[in-house]
């Protein structure tokens, strides 16, 4: 699919699971300032954040759980876990990009292993 180039901002996520594809508010997080700050701070999210690129997180000093979803080079979903504050995430040798938001939302957007992504700035 070739290299993307993004900036920090916002943009829209679409998943592409089973039925009709969901979009959600997106926030990208692509300089290493925005990846290190991250969801750090908030104890609410609206939709998700993309920190790209990024093969492992942290929710040290985070105040609530979050889904991580990595992603490959291809925005296909290769894992979800779902991540309490305090821990250190495994890194994914084929992650390129990683999705956060709060715990729970995910399922409700039909995201899984195996499912395709696409990101609209």
């Amino acid at each position: 699919m070739g290299r993307r180039r993004w900036q920090d901002g916002r943009g829209e996520l679409t998943v592409h699971g089973a039925g009709d594809p969901v979009t959600v508010p997106l926030e990208l997080a692509t300089s290493y300032r925005a990846r290190t700050k991250g969801l750090l701070g908030r104890t609410s999210v609206d939709g998700a954040m993309l920190l790209s690129p990024a093969s492992s997180v942290h929710t040290f000093r985070m105040r609530i759980p979050i889904d991580v979803a990595y992603l490959d080079r291809d925005l296909r979903v290769i894992t979800v876990v779902t991540m309490p504050p305090g821990r250190l995430g495994l890194p994914r040798p084929r992650s390129r990009h990683v999705l956060e938001s709060e715990a729970g939302a995910m399922a409700g957007w039909g995201l899984r292993a195996g499912v395709l992504v696409r990101v609209t700035t």
